[in-house]
């Protein structure tokens, strides 16, 4: 065992700190933890006490209590050590307050999050516990998700895809939005990337290329625009620091996805920060930045003045930069970049303590989503679109701040006042002036709702709500209203479309696909029928269920053969199609032999992982690689050979082609005075052909020695 102090202080070095009672508080938490896992190992092959240390780390980047340092370290202990720590010890030695956090944790950890589960219900109530056990002690929430990230950095020793795929699914579905809804961006951002990577490999490898290419060009204007506004900072005798950052791969995805645009067309793949002593020199920041480049209208954010609902603040601002292109700089003080970076944790570094209004702010919070889940959202997708929406901010006549989603209209935001109000809407004004019930409000908007005493909700008003919890309580109000009707219109709907398809309703009802559609979402017939009629389900997305009913005449392309030959038909590279491959010449690597690729300009070049040439190639121009099970064909490597003098070189070419190896080419590369050294080129099957080649060659008495070499 490691010494336990020793690990008490390197996860108190990250802090800077080195408290003689906290460094043997963690090294009794350590030896606690060290002993519940002791002879247990992770997929990776490393012990598994490993985890609970890394953890610990992650937090400590953090600066967090010494009591979520605990935690973090016990967060495995009672789950996963078979039964030789349990919760009533870990309360003895430590208290009932790290007892909490790591019973909390113990609790979420033994939930699995209703990924693609066929049972509705069962999704609801599983994520009611889990929030529920997240709101017990907000830290469980920093230990889980600090668990997850750690567990994300290491899936790939994972062996079993599905177990694998799950988990990428759960932490993108699950976790990265509640890390949003905390503000914890610098964990979000890479459980996305670290997700993606899992579920949708090509599409991830698409983006690593596409970012790779022009990556050096990028550099070299961020560093432009760092020192261009570095040095305005200091002639105005400002302190600040001027960073730049790179968009993520996951959301460079999303914004492709979404907008439907081109790599080509997205502008901002990266932006600058300046990150200044206190508030008021932001606001002098943004005139210096004005005064630099010039400011694109409507694109001035002040969420210092008006802060997310997660508590985001910050000055953002889009100039058009001497090059032509749009940048995007964020302008925020010591305090806020902490915040943003890590979210509720941030009020440890600059408050030593979550106050207690803070803290219930956030356990309120958790348990209305609870609430919701139960009364008035209509599944897990829609909680899933709540927790990811960003926000605009907008001003009741008395001045309250309201957040509500991006492309929220009047409806929306008259139901987040009161659900009556929402059922009594009747018009709205904006800024003054009557606006229709599709107006899409920004931020700053000072928002009044005129309403009726006879008025009442409208099945339209379906299409003009943004938010699902507007949709919700809409829906809500038609099922206790007018669920007859509802079903009516649901079954006029589906009467058509039978029509079209030459089938009855009841046919069409009993088919399979109705039937596993109806299983999944865990609804009736008069449910469907319902969310028919409402618009829950689309016209469209009901064509496409019934799509297998339509067309049973759907015949796969034949696939295009491509030569055995070819380097792309006998390497598999990561998730990464349709791009041109090459196998390097300097190393020469056979079917056999350990590969990675790298990404150049003319494509992707396979080399051996041991090859020289790639010890000094950034990490982001290389990719997984291996042979597939069609690795037959002819590859070009090199074999160095150490001679002495008398050596007969026509002997060794006839002894290789005897093994049935091709010479290419013969050069000396050097002569010595007792030996010379020669390069072979040659053309083998695969690396246990050439191996045979090797061994023969050794043992021949004039050749020193035999091995792998450069090009010839």
């Amino acid at each position: 065992m490691v010494d336990p102090t020793e690990v008490a202080k390197q996860v108190l070095s990250i802090m800077g700190k080195s408290s003689e009672e906290d460094i043997k508080l963690l090294a009794k938490a350590y030896s606690m933890a060290y002993y519940a896992h002791e002879n247990f190992y992770r997929d990776s092959g490393e012990p598994f006490i490993a985890h609970p240390v890394e953890v610990c780390k992650i937090l400590a980047q953090m600066n967090v209590d010494i009591q979520t340092l605990v935690a973090a370290l016990l967060h495995d202990a009672v789950e996963d050590s078979e039964g030789r720590v349990k919760i009533e010890d870990v309360e003895k030695e430590f208290g009932n307050q790290i007892a909490r956090i790591v019973d909390g944790v113990t609790k979420v950890s033994k939930l699995n999050a209703p990924v693609d589960a066929s049972d509705s219900k069962l999704k609801l109530e599983t994520i009611q516990k889990m929030l529920f056990a997240m709101a017990e002690d907000i830290r469980v929430i920093f230990v889980k998700l600090a668990d997850r990230l750690h567990n994300m950095r290491t899936i790939e020793f994972v062996k079993d895809e599905q177990k694998k795929m799950y988990k990428a699914k759960e932490t993108l579905e699950i976790y990265a939005p509640i890390a949003h809804k905390m503000g914890i961006y610098s964990i979000k951002w890479e459980l996305e990337d670290l997700s993606f990577k899992i579920l949708n490999r090509n599409e991830y490898n698409r983006i690593k290329v596409l970012v790779a290419e022009k990556k050096k060009e990028r550099e070299q204007r961020i560093k432009d625009y760092t020192e261009t506004l570095q040095k305005a900072l200091y002639e105005n005798e400002i302190e600040a620091r001027v960073e730049g950052r790179f968009k993520h791969y996951y959301g460079i995805w999303q914004k492709l996805k979404e907008k439907g645009k081109n790599f080509n067309e997205i502008y901002d793949l990266f932006g600058i920060r300046a990150i200044v002593n206190d508030v008021p020199t932001c606001y002098n920041v943004l005139g210096i930045v004005h005064s630099i480049w010039k400011p694109l209208p409507g694109r001035i954010k002040d969420y210092i003045a008006a802060p997310k609902s997660n508590g985001y603040r910050s000055l953002h601002t889009t100039v058009i930069t001497g090059y032509g292109e749009p940048l995007e700089i964020q302008i925020r003080d010591k305090e806020m970049h902490a915040e943003a970076e890590y979210g509720l944790i941030a009020h440890w570094i600059y408050k030593d303590g979550i106050n207690v209004k803070t803290m219930q702010k956030w356990v309120n919070q958790l348990l209305e989503w609870r609430r919701e889940l139960t009364k008035d959202l209509s599944g897990l997708e829609e909680f899933k679109k709540e927790l990811q929406m960003d926000e605009v901010f907008v001003f009741t006549p008395k001045g309250e701040v309201k957040h509500l989603p991006v492309g929220a209209t009047p409806i929306d935001f008259a139901y987040s006042i009161h659900t009556d109000i929402g059922h009594k809407f009747a018009g709205a004004k904006v800024n003054g002036k009557l606006v229709p019930i599709n107006y899409q409000l920004r931020n700053g908007d000072l928002v009044e709702i005129v309403v009726g005493k006879t008025a009442k909700p409208s099945l339209d008003w379906l299409k003009y709500a943004k938010s699902p919890r507007t949709k919700a309580k809409i829906r809500k109000y038609f099922r206790e209203q007018l669920q007859t009707e509802l079903i009516d219109r649901g079954i006029d709907v589906l009467r058509r479309i039978s029509k079209q398809l030459s089938k009855s309703i009841e046919e069409i009802m009993e088919s399979n696909v109705i039937k596993k559609y109806l299983q999944s979402q865990g609804i009736s017939q008069e449910e469907f029928y319902s969310r028919i009629a409402e618009g829950t389900i689309t016209y469209g997305e009901l064509i496409n269920l019934l799509n297998p009913l339509i067309d049973k005449s759907r015949v796969k392309p034949e696939e295009k053969k491509q030569k055995p030959s070819s380097p792309s038909s006998v390497v598999e590279v990561s998730g990464l199609k349709n791009i041109e491959i090459h196998i390097a010449k300097c190393c020469g690597p056979v079917p056999g032999d350990e590969i990675i690729g790298v990404i150049g300009k003319r494509g992707l070049t396979i080399h051996s992982v041991t090859c020289p040439n790639v010890r000094r190639v950034e990490s982001d121009r290389i990719f997984e690689a291996r042979w597939n099970g069609d690795s037959q064909g002819k590859y070009e490597t090199t074999l160095k050979i150490t001679i002495r003098d008398k050596a007969d070189i026509g002997q060794i070419v006839q002894l290789l082609e005897n093994k049935g190896v091709t010479v290419l080419k013969v050069l000396f590369a050097s002569t010595k005075r007792t030996c010379s050294t020669v390069l072979l080129s040659l053309i083998v099957n695969n690396l246990k052909q050439l191996d045979e080649a090797k061994r023969s060659l050794e043992a021949v008495d004039n050749i020193v020695s035999v091995e792998r070499g450069a090009s010839t």
